[in-house]
């Protein structure tokens, strides 16, 4: 049965219950730009971009040569860098602690991600904390280098990955978050942008920065995490007042159905121009797997993903159980004994057949405008050059939707009629 959901009102919640303040503080950016003065900084030499000052973080200077940034955060920079004895490449996160109100709160929170990182430390798929360099003013964090960046910017290139690819990465996801489980820990942010690729393209989970540890039976109910990843109920734990179950590590397992689904067609499942609509889909746990660019996947991923993004937290798989699923088991077939004879004559064959079909004269049939006008998305071969400029215009937060589709964007004509939504109450605009 296809989980395409209707837009009918969630059992026993209406639009009227919301607060509206929560539902700000949860579509808060969670990234911004730093600052482009800082307390303690020195000009680098061979570039514009700023170092914390020699005299601040004596240490980390003595055994690591920083380089080029990759990245930046809220108060974070994270810089290649050269061990100097080894001349082994790292990734250092040097996070400023500014003089603000937040000092406290940051530096707290950075030396829980540290104890959670060593906590999980071991395991192939979970980044590797190399080293850590402590000032009154900066905090160096010292990671493995992963080349090949995030798994977002990889999806962002590639538009969507085949199902091989898809078994491959999110294999690794689920041993890495298993390992992570079994140590009573909670994640709470999984997302592309925090799984790394190394040179190999094994993923890396990293970004404990709003993972907890769990005691026996603990049921959180902060809100946090990214929006479009966060399970049912996290939002109805902060939203309506008689929610009071609170969450655990099924709040993972739901994220990894959001970047699963993702990765194979290109979009995430929950996402709307109206963040609220976006939201009451999460809680209904409404999305499809009907559209176009779902045509050419089999079931088997489609059915792990239902079964991944169920409402219910306890119907939903755990992290053995997604493993067991029949999408990650791959028939190996036993390799028979090998004949040369065979093996030579079945290569003429095929030489032979490579031959006559190259003097066949064959005369493919000419692309109809008119039917590429009607639908061009249902065409495979434009399917992929729509997707390109939709991502290059809007990114990876592209989908099909409200009666209209990413090939609209190539229509000369008026868009049709967007179709109303049957809520319960009007939507405000967010």
């Amino acid at each position: 049965m296809l989980c395409s959901m209707s837009f009918g009102r969630p059992l026993g919640i209406s639009l009227s219950q919301f607060n509206r303040r929560t539902i700000r503080a949860a579509l808060r950016p969670v990234s911004k730009k730093v600052p482009s003065s800082l307390n303690i900084m020195a000009k680098d030499d061979a570039a514009d971009d700023l170092l914390p000052d020699k005299d601040a973080a004596k240490e980390f200077y003595a055994k690591y040569e920083p380089k080029e940034i990759l990245g930046r955060g809220v108060s974070s920079t994270v810089r290649r860098c050269i061990e100097k004895e080894s001349g082994r490449e790292y990734a250092a996160k040097i996070i400023d602690l500014s003089t603000d109100a937040e000092n406290v709160s940051m530096q707290e929170s950075t030396i829980q991600e540290i104890r959670i990182l060593r906590i999980v430390a071991g395991h192939p798929y979970i980044i590797e904390l190399h080293d850590v360099f402590e000032s009154n003013t900066f905090i160096f964090l010292v990671f493995e280098l992963c080349k090949n960046g995030e798994l977002f910017d990889h999806l962002t290139t590639v538009v969507t990955l085949s199902e091989k690819k898809t078994r491959y990465i999110m294999k690794q996801v689920f041993e890495a978050i298993e390992h992570v489980h079994k140590k009573s820990i909670v994640h709470r942010d999984i997302k592309p942008e925090n799984i790394l690729l190394d040179e190999n393209l094994n993923v890396k989970l990293t970004d404990f920065g709003f993972a907890r540890v769990l005691k026996e039976d603990e049921k959180l109910s902060e809100l946090c995490g990214t929006p479009g990843y966060l399970a049912p109920e996290v939002l109805k734990i902060n939203m309506f007042e008689d929610y009071n179950e609170g969450y655990g590590q099924e709040v993972d397992i739901w994220a990894c159905g959001v970047v699963m689904y993702t990765l194979l067609v290109g979009c995430p499942p929950f996402w709307h121009r109206k963040q609220m609509v976006m939201l009451r889909n999460i809680m209904e746990g409404k999305y499809s797997l009907t559209t176009p660019e779902w045509e050419d996947i089999t079931d088997a991923p489609k059915d792990l993903i239902r079964k991944l993004l169920v409402v219910d937290p306890k119907k939903r798989l755990t992290v053995s159980e997604a493993l067991e699923h029949p999408f990650f088991q791959v028939m190996h077939y036993q390799s028979k004994k090998f004949e040369a004879k065979k093996l030579f004559r079945f290569g003429i064959l095929c030489v032979r057949a490579v031959v006559r079909i190259r003097r066949l004269k064959y005369t493919p049939e000419p692309l109809s405008i008119a039917v590429a006008q009607v639908d061009p998305y249902r065409i495979k071969s434009l399917r992929k050059v729509i997707d390109a400029c939709a991502f290059r215009v809007y990114g990876h937060w592209v989908k099909k939707g409200e009666g209209q589709n990413r090939a609209a964007l190539f229509e000369n004509f008026p868009k049709t009629e967007v179709k109303q939504l049957f809520l319960a109450s009007p939507q405000p605009d967010s």
